[in-house]
């Protein structure tokens, strides 16, 4: 078996999963900042967004970057040094630090200490979506 090709279909199983949860999660809340106010409905809220951010996310995120990483050794080291792959990598390290900022405002709605309106929830879920189009331009294009 390929285990170039093998490590390759893991690490876009992944990531499609992490995807799937950066995107998801600020849109709960959204609706978790709408309904604040409402215990019950916040505390459903709550359940929701812990178990898609530590059952679903966080593991993706790691398995992202294990198979990324075992395709860098697959494919070589000296690839780290090309212009594609630093561009992927910065990227890559952008989503994982917006993953943990999730994880904070998770923090801060369980202690019900969310400060910010469902806007502004609206707008940072635009920030994994411009990553993962540069990424996969990076990826596909592999400029210069």
């Amino acid at each position: 078996m390929n285990t170039y090709l093998f490590f390759k279909a893991l690490h876009l199983i992944s990531v499609i999963s992490w995807m799937a949860g950066l995107l998801y999660l600020p849109r709960i809340f959204v609706y978790h900042a709408q309904n604040n106010s409402k215990p019950i409905i916040s505390d459903v809220f709550k359940v929701m967004e812990k178990k898609l951010f530590f059952y679903i996310m966080t593991p993706a995120m790691v398995l992202s970057w294990i198979f990324g990483l075992l395709l860098i050794y697959e494919i070589g080291f000296q690839q780290l040094g090309q212009i594609w792959m630093i561009l992927k990598v910065i990227f890559v390290i952008m989503l994982t630090l917006y993953h943990f900022y999730l994880g904070k405002v998770l923090y801060l709605f369980k202690l019900d200490l969310n400060k910010h309106s469902h806007k502004f929830y609206r707008w940072i879920n635009e920030i994994p979506t411009i990553l993962l189009i540069l990424i996969v331009f990076v990826v596909i294009f592999k400029p210069i």
